[in-house]
């Protein structure tokens, strides 16, 4: 069915305005997205107006201290799974069969073919290459199936991948060191049985490993991280912390007890390469937030300050500034309870481990909402329902304070592909004053859990309007794919993301 735009962007209100023509949508609009090309076609890049990203564009003062939120069109569908993709469209999947793509900046929408089943309640994640995989999908509630579908977006089109062992319903699926993908759980059938056995997408070969030394029944959707070892650390919603070694067979080993019990529906966060928050979720949600990092010699987990409010169904975003933020969530008992939804926003900053109360929204973001960061430093927050017959199409914007603190340095001569431990050199007239630069993969969001995302905090030198930056040494520390380098200023301010693939080869996309 064809999309009208109805509404037009307002970025703020008294600066920036952007329109949006009627020219996307469903099937009768567009049906490919542009080229998948690095900077080229990246969101930094493009030739729609973005906030603040040109000519030193300052937003309004207003907030400075809070943030903003504005309203965006109303998407097509209400979506459940959605992925940044390196082309700047974000791939929207709802219930039954609703899928499509979205261009958050030009306010425009096209057609998202379908692998020809349901992907409601299916793990994914972005393959080095920029494609995604989708692993898992929907037969009923609780009962999932096996299938596993590739999806181009150059091409706009899917690839069946080989069955897994067996159905999935709530996977989820983790990018490894060596650009190969780990799917681990999922439920099978109306008992909720788990699927115990964790399988390794092999790319290269279109071929699934399986890891039979290391099964074990583990919650729905998992919260997995690639720690700086290597290996892939479980942090939740079990309160047992485990570690998998995903070479040759695999294996499991303890690593340590949270302290909060059992956080179904919260959310997690690697802040820093190895230091993860993991904050509400559980039934009552909970407000409390803890800690761990994974390089100490014997790590364990610490509780920090709480959030203001308890939360479930919330999701963690990280910022270029390195500060986490969390929105959405109802603070109300039972599985999703509609009558006392959350509606600010709270930032956690890793440097004192306190918190901060941001501005409300003004949609309720309950079971399937999501949120994620764009490279234009704004974070698009989405879905959400009351029930599957009452959801929300309602899109929203949310500014950080840091967009309102100044002019944004400029970034430009960023390369479209670059390789573990290169130095580049790229170009900001702002060198002199930059404090921060960071690397953030783009996002895989579903379920209050972002798959895909981690941050890392890049050596640079100065000199005269130029940077020498210093990307990852280790796979383990930024597994291969598509990131949005950031250059963060004395302030805080963030410049555009511009999107960079690390770890390239010959064949990859770009």
């Amino acid at each position: 069915m064809r999309v009208t735009v109805r509404a037009a962007l307002v970025v703020a209100a008294t600066l920036l305005l952007t329109r949006c023509g009627g020219g996307g949508g469903g099937e009768g609009g567009e049906s490919a997205p542009p080229p998948l090309t690095g900077n080229a076609a990246g969101p930094g890049s493009t030739s729609v107006p973005v906030p603040g990203g040109g000519g030193g564009d300052v937003f309004p003062q207003a907030g400075a201290a809070t943030g903003q939120w504005t309203r965006a069109q109303n998407l097509p569908i209400s979506p459940v799974h959605n992925v940044y993709l390196p082309n700047g469209r974000v791939m929207l999947v709802g219930r039954v069969h609703n899928q499509a793509l979205w261009d958050p900046v030009a306010q425009s929408f096209a057609a998202l073919p379908s692998p020809g089943y349901d992907l409601f309640c299916a793990g994914h994640g972005l393959l080095p290459d920029g494609r995604v995989l989708f692993a898992g999908g929907h037969i009923a509630d609780f009962v999932g199936l096996a299938r596993a579908s590739v999806y181009d977006p150059r091409s706009n089109s899917w690839t069946p991948a080989p069955d897994m062992n067996a159905g999935r319903w709530y996977p989820t699926v983790t990018t490894l060191p060596n650009g190969d993908a780990l799917v681990v759980s999922g439920s099978m059938d109306t008992s909720m049985s788990m699927n115990t056995l964790p399988q390794v997408y092999q790319p290269a070969t279109n071929s699934w490993r399986n890891l039979t030394s290391a099964q074990l029944s583990q919650p729905m959707y998992p919260m997995m991280f690639v720690a700086p070892d290597g290996r892939v650390v479980d942090v939740g919603p079990s309160t047992t912390t485990r570690t998998l070694d995903t070479r040759g067979t695999g294996s499991w080993s303890f690593v340590a007890n949270r302290n909060h019990g059992f956080r179904d529906y919260g959310t997690a966060a690697m802040y820093a390469p190895g230091k993860i928050l993991l904050v509400g979720g559980g039934d009552p949600p909970l407000a409390s937030a803890e800690v761990i990092d994974l390089n100490e010699a014997d790590p364990g987990w610490r509780t920090v300050p709480p959030m203001s409010a308890a939360r479930r169904h919330h999701t963690s975003t990280l910022l270029p500034d390195g500060t986490v933020l969390v929105t959405g969530g109802t603070s109300g008992p039972g599985h999703n309870n509609p009558d006392a939804p959350v509606l600010s926003a709270e930032l956690w900053d890793p440097a004192t481990e306190t918190w901060t109360t941001l501005a409300s929204g003004s949609v309720p973001r309950l079971y399937h909402s999501a949120a994620m960061l764009l490279a234009d430093g704004r974070v698009a927050v989405m879905g959400g329902e009351r029930s599957a017959s009452d959801v929300f199409p309602d899109a929203e914007f949310f500014s950080p304070p840091y967009l309102f603190k100044g002019p944004r340095p400029a970034l430009g001569g960023v390369p479209a592909q670059v390789a573990y431990g290169q130095q580049v050199t790229v170009q900001s007239a702002q060198a002199a004053t930059i404090a921060k630069v960071t690397l953030i993969r783009l996002s895989a969001v579903t379920h209050a859990f972002n798959m895909d995302q981690r941050i890392n905090v890049l050596p640079f030198g100065a000199g005269a309007g130029t940077l020498a930056i210093t990307l990852p040494s280790s796979a383990n520390l930024a597994p291969p794919g598509f990131y949005m380098l950031f250059l963060v200023d004395a302030n805080g301010v963030p410049s555009v993301g511009s999107v960079v693939q690390l770890g390239a080869t010959a064949d990859s996309a770009g």
